[in-house]
């Protein structure tokens, strides 16, 4: 098997730095792109959570008041004393 010519020689340094800036380069940008999606999700989560605690809290407040209307007040009873 013969080798190509001037295959043992090594690239200069001077091509190859340009070459690993567009590699690399590309990959920093991503990288913004991953955080940007990461904070909208937990944005998203964020307020899916208060949207339900604000959820539970006017379920909570729906059943107290239909409690108090079943049972009554202390006003009615003390009237029947």
């Amino acid at each position: 098997m013969n080798a190509t010519p001037n295959s043992h020689v090594a690239r200069k340094p001077i091509e190859t730095i340009p070459r690993m800036l567009c590699l690399l380069l590309p990959l920093c940008f991503s990288g913004c792109a991953i955080v940007a999606v990461a904070d909208a999700a937990v944005t998203v989560t964020a307020s899916a959570v208060k949207i339900g605690a604000t959820v539970v809290e006017t379920a909570v407040d729906v059943t107290a008041a239909g409690a108090r209307a079943m049972v009554g007040t202390d006003a009615a009873d003390a009237e029947k004393d």
